[in-house]
């Protein structure tokens, strides 16, 4: 067996695995490190976004029973998408293609902030009033296998190698994991790491409860594409420590429980977060 077929027959195995490893080292991270005080329960937090993350989990594997490398195997069986009809590098198909989905996602990440109907299935994930390695995984069910159907068009369009799409998923679940967490990274360092990843300080911009901060710093793994499309904001108004976490529609943690989160998008008011709607400088709030 090679590597490569290792590594296709055992990919849930694989990716749980890096899933664990990476979701406890930014738990004891926060432990160790903290950036800020938690103003809510983290017992009632966890038990509410790790319930959803089970929920997703479960969903994907019923209804997308081999993830999106399922689609990149059968994409390059019947030679379906560009890497798959040129001649280039495998490992350069990889890179390439690594590359090329992290923007998708981050075209994704404007659109579910966007389209208002798609704003109420995202809303959930900013809703959480704190921010740590949990709220990385905590996004509704509906946006969840949305997504995985973008990512089959994707990876179907661009014919990333399967390599490659258990790699990006890697990264992803990852990045998100790390970029939320509740972690204290020196400013020095954060300047430099910060050029090739979202930081969790470049990350946390994007939770406040000002719109114009919400809708900024879209990106999940590589910073890039902020940048690139003047998405970008380099700190909070009020400083990481200052500033308040959440939505300003939702602000009892009562109301935040794992049933009323996941009927959230269907009862719950939208606010004035979609991109296309005005609003949202400090002196609005």
């Amino acid at each position: 067996m090679t590597v490569n077929e290792f590594v296709l027959s055992n990919e849930p195995f694989i990716r749980f695995g890096f899933f664990l490893g990476i979701f406890a080292a930014v738990a004891v991270a926060e432990l160790l490190a903290p950036r800020r005080l938690l103003t809510t329960s983290k017992a009632s937090r966890w038990f509410a976004n790790i319930g959803i993350v089970t929920i997703d989990t479960i969903l994907l594997r019923l209804i997308f029973s081999g993830a999106a490398v399922w689609m990149a195997v059968v994409a390059q069986q019947r030679g379906w998408g560009l890497l798959n009809n040129v001649a280039v590098p495998h490992w350069f198909a990889v890179v390439v293609s690594i590359v090329f989905l992290d923007f998708v996602i981050y075209l994704q990440h404007v659109m579910f902030h966007a389209v208002p109907a798609l704003w109420r299935l995202h809303m959930m994930h900013h809703a959480d009033m704190d921010i740590d390695v949990t709220t990385g995984t905590r996004f509704h069910p509906i946006e969840i296998l949305l997504s995985m159907v973008i990512k089959y068009a994707a990876v179907a369009v661009s014919g990333a190698p399967p390599i490659g799409v258990i790699v990006f998923e890697i990264l992803l679940n990852g990045t998100s994991m790390l970029n939320h967490g509740n972690v204290r990274i020196p400013l020095g360092i954060d300047r430099i790491v910060r050029l090739f990843v979202v930081t969790p300080d470049m990350h946390r911009v994007h939770h406040s409860v000002f719109p114009f901060e919400t809708n900024s710093n879209f990106g999940f793994n590589h910073p890039w594409w902020d940048w690139l499309m003047g998405t970008y904001r380099a700190q909070p108004t009020r400083g990481h420590v200052g500033m308040t976490i959440g939505l300003n529609q939702f602000r009892d943690p009562g109301a935040l429980t794992l049933s009323k989160l996941l009927i959230m998008p269907f009862v719950g008011a939208p606010g004035s977060y979609p991109i296309n709607r005005r609003g949202g400088t400090p002196e609005s709030q």
